[in-house]
């Protein structure tokens, strides 16, 4: 079905890698659109409690756009903003929108939409040898994919400021310093370790994940009075769900709760 990323579902875990290692993994057009089907596609599926995604080969996650297809495939020019409505904008609208959690893999280099990407999931597992830069300005561009949003809310204005206007790249311990990555790994423990996570969230209740998603991202952007009546609305279809009774009655027979994710 897909010619540029791959797709794998096994115990409850779904994942989606980058597929065009020889390019590190930037992104052309197929891949804009196989990515954005099958993020639907996962979403879609019942049997999917939780994403990862991640790059093919241990030298890139991504690269971000890839440059000689833009110019190849356009005459040498292309509308970006149009680009970015049609290819990047609905990829992190579906990851962030994604009513489970979604793992980043970062197994190499992200970079410029690649990077964007990797700051729209919600938790970063970093190998060692990984690394994260914002490298539009190099091109006389500007933050795109969502990452002006990300950045300044990672790291506050004046460092969001330096790592836009100086292509500032950070390693995989210099990003875990500034709140970016959650955890960082050998590179030979790299998949252990998501796996590890995403096992968790595979057994964690997944709508109230999907609740928790919407509140936390709602809580950057909204006034107290508003996030309180969010948090009460949530918390009323959260404990009308299975696993909510599954939770309570686990607890009072002092037991580990099996979570349905319903």
């Amino acid at each position: 079905m897909f010619t540029s990323l791959l797709l794998n579902v096994h115990e409850g875990i779904a994942t989606i890698t980058l597929n065009r290692p020889d390019v590190y993994n930037a992104f052309d057009d197929p891949l804009s659109y196989e990515l954005q089907d099958a993020l639907k596609q996962v979403e879609k599926d019942a049997a999917v409690r939780v994403v990862v995604l991640t790059g093919a080969g241990n030298k890139a996650f991504s690269s971000g756009q890839d440059l000689k297809a833009a110019l190849n495939g356009n005459g040498g020019k292309r509308d970006l903003g149009e680009s970015l409505r049609k290819r990047y904008n609905p990829i992190i609208r579906a990851i962030r929108n994604m009513p489970k959690p979604v793992i980043c893999q970062l197994n190499g280099i992200a970079a410029g939409a690649g990077c964007s990407i990797a700051l729209a999931c919600d938790m970063i597992i970093a190998s060692e040898n990984a690394a994260m830069v914002e490298i539009f300005i190099n091109i006389a561009l500007v933050l795109d994919s969502g990452s002006s949003y990300f950045l300044p809310r990672t790291v506050g204005y004046h460092r969001a400021f330096e790592l836009a206007t100086k292509a500032t790249k950070l390693s995989a311990t210099e990003a875990h310093q500034l709140g970016f990555v959650n955890k960082v790994v050998k590179p030979e423990e790299l998949e252990a370790a998501v796996q590890a996570e995403a096992s968790f969230y595979a057994n964690a209740p997944t709508k109230a994940i999907a609740l928790l998603k919407k509140m936390l991202t709602k809580g950057m952007t909204e006034n107290l009075d508003a996030v309180l009546e969010y948090e009460a609305y949530c918390q009323e279809i959260a404990g009308n769900t299975a696993d909510n009774t599954e939770g309570i009655q686990a607890f009072l027979e002092k037991r580990k709760p099996a979570f349905k994710g319903v």
